[in-house]
């Protein structure tokens, strides 16, 4: 998640101090990924020495107000236009853990799949409740449109892990079974 690009986009709609700038970007993300108030402002001095903010002026109650330059609506725009493509696979603690698992004396493989594909069930089911709220609540409050967007992005990965699980589980079948030396030949066969 890029912290910088989300509060160069928050500053285009004009100057924020710090902490409503953190406000903003969890509003705007649905709660997803709360931001810690340092983050914000560790990230606003990298900005403003990178030159793409710089401090414009102070509101009524004395609060710092942070204005995106011309170099910061550059990078801005260069985000919106190249895709996100990562540069390695990030570690994966469930297929982590599923391999490890493999080689390790006295585990259930297979306990350790149902395990993990019952929280994936459970993350699966919150996600899709959560889902069904915003999308009653879209009509009457636009703004909801951001946190469903971003549930739905959960859905869709709580989707993918349980396939994944069940296509492990089906693939360690499959792979037992042929180790398996054939049973005794049956009389009359």
């Amino acid at each position: 998640m890029s912290i910088r690009h989300g509060l160069l986009a928050l500053l285009a709609a004009g100057p924020r101090y710090g902490s409503r700038l953190r406000t903003d970007f969890e509003a705007r993300t649905g709660g997803t990924w709360p931001l810690n108030i340092g983050q914000v402002y560790t990230t606003l001095g990298r900005l403003e020495r990178d030159g793409m903010v710089a401090q414009s002026d102070v509101d009524a109650a004395g609060h710092t107000l942070y204005a995106l330059t011309e170099a910061g609506r550059a990078e801005l725009r260069a985000w919106y236009d190249r895709p996100v493509a990562p540069a390695a696979p990030p570690r994966d603690e469930p297929a982590i853990k599923l391999v490890m698992a493999l080689g390790a004396v006295g585990v259930d493989v297979r306990e350790v799949i149902e395990t993990q594909r019952r929280h994936a069930a459970r993350a699966l089911h919150d996600h899709v409740r959560q889902r069904a709220e915003a999308l009653a609540r879209a009509p009457e409050h636009p703004e909801e449109m951001a946190r469903l967007l971003v549930l739905e992005r959960l859905v869709f990965q709580d989707e993918a892990e349980v396939r994944w699980l069940d296509h492990c589980e089906a693939r360690l079948l499959r792979f037992t079974r042929e180790e398996e030396p054939p049973g005794p030949e049956q009389p009359g066969a």
